[in-house]
């Protein structure tokens, strides 16, 4: 049997808690070596002082905003390759990938030269105090350098994923971000470039994941091929990619516009907020790394079931993994509740810090039980092909409840109501998740049926 017949096998006849499990820990472990990355990389900064610590905080905007375009790409062609291969039509598949793969490099281009030439400006638009924005540009300018990598690289572990081989994807992944880490101390203290030190580290991390990430392609390990001569010119193919992607799109698009926003609103209090706000955003996302990494597990398996129209495949890998990242989230909520105070502390030795991120950390960490329903469900909806609803679900929880939430918040209550809006956009993004769930599980076929042998 090919290469190709055993991988339908496995996506569509392996049980599936042993086939979520087997594509959720290569995943979850990327995602936590990802966020331990980024944890270390705050706590080594923050010994530079609270306006540098500021600056993680801001470039961070940056950095999703080349995720976004990233993941517009990954996500579609990734979606769309997977279904296509669980119609045995690997051709097509790999006509998706290399189309998403080099629009993505493209993009990235443009992200750098526009940055470029508009730095001393962007750092202020990103969020930046007058002491923290020169902090912000030592930083940035290596991030810049290294996005057309960063993105493509998101591409491909998301091509990688769809393919049921997260394990590939993984170690391109894990690899930069450990070279990242030692990089860091090297870097930053070493060779005493300080947070210039910290954006170099980046930088050349993420140009060897994409080394590592591009070898796996080219040396036959998958079933898309990356080639530039099947980059599709036809504007439907390319619009599905862009539709299909347009949820993670809005997802990171609005994820930057807030954490921007929310460095304007605590930027008012001073760096200290700044930076306890930067922390706790931090720390949350090595929480909910866990469960997202639970979710790209489940998403390869949705999407190729479901273009093999095995429908019933499709409803109980939603449940098991409903079930499963709830149970881990939960897990991991009750120990940061516990030891808030001394995590915030570990990050940044300062009393009004402390202060100030001690209580949206407990807020947030209670506030995070309520998203996997919210991310399943719209991981789902990506997934399968539904996307309008994906992309209003999307913008809704990642931005469209957060971000009249702090404005309205921070307006009223302060600094107390720059803590409260991310929880109670996490809180209201539950309830919406449930009316998309019902409406998309009514309307799937209960039966499975016979997807046929080759589908163009």
């Amino acid at each position: 049997m090919d290469r190709a017949g055993s991988q339908y096998i496995k996506m569509t006849q392996t049980p599936i808690p042993k086939l979520v499990v087997q594509l959720s820990i290569p995943a979850v472990l990327s995602m936590l070596v990802t966020s331990i990355y980024n944890m270390v990389d705050t706590a080594f900064v923050g010994k530079l002082g609270d306006s540098a610590s500021g600056a993680v905080g801001v470039v961070f905007g940056m950095m999703t905003i080349i995720q976004a375009l990233a993941f517009l790409f990954g996500q579609g062609c990734g979606a769309i390759a997977s279904r296509k291969l669980g119609e045995r039509n690997t051709e097509a598949a790999s006509v998706y990938a290399s189309t998403g793969f080099f629009y993505a490099f493209g993009a990235g281009l443009i992200i750098e030269i526009v940055s470029f030439l508009l730095l001393d400006r962007l750092v202020f638009l990103l969020g930046s105090t007058e002491t923290i924005a020169p902090y912000a540009k030592d930083y940035i300018r290596y991030i810049l350098i290294a996005a057309p990598f960063m993105a493509s690289s998101l591409v491909m572990n998301n091509i990688l994923r769809y393919e049921g081989k997260a394990v590939l994807g993984m170690i391109g992944l894990i690899t930069g971000s450990v070279l990242n880490i030692a990089g860091d101390a090297l870097f930053m203290f070493g060779m005493h470039m300080g947070v210039a030190g910290a954006g170099l580290s980046t930088g050349l991390s993420q140009m060897v994941s994409f080394g590592i990430l591009l070898s796996m392609f080219l040396r036959g390990k998958t079933q898309c091929q990356l080639d530039l001569r099947r980059v599709s010119r036809i504007p439907a193919q390319v619009g599905d990619i862009v539709a299909t992607g347009m949820p993670s799109l809005l997802r990171q698009s609005l994820n930057s516009l807030g954490t921007v926003l929310l460095n304007g609103q605590a930027g008012v209090y001073g760096d200290a907020a700044v930076a306890a706000m930067s922390i706790v955003s931090r720390i949350i996302m090595f929480i909910f790394s866990v469960g997202l990494g639970v979710g790209q597990g489940f998403q390869p398996i949705s999407a190729f079931n479901y273009g093999a129209r095995k429908y019933r495949r499709v409803r109980q890998a939603y449940r098991f993994t409903l079930l499963l990242s709830q149970g881990i989230l939960t897990l991991f909520a009750i120990a940061v509740l516990i030891a808030s105070g001394s995590l915030i502390q570990y990050f940044r030795d300062s009393a009004e810090v402390i202060a100030i991120g001690t209580r949206a950390l407990r807020l947030q960490t209670a506030a995070v039980l309520f998203l996997p329903f919210s991310v399943v469900t719209e991981m789902q909806l990506q997934s399968t092909g539904q996307k309008l609803a994906a992309s209003v679900m999307s913008a809704l929880r990642s931005g469209l409840f957060f971000i009249p939430a702090l404005l309205l918040l921070s307006h009223f209550r302060g600094l107390a109501g720059i803590q409260e809006a991310q929880p109670l956009s996490y809180l209201m993004g539950f309830f919406t998740a449930i009316v998309f769930a019902v409406g998309f599980f009514r309307r799937l076929p209960k039966e499975d049926e016979d997807a046929g042998a080759d589908i163009s």
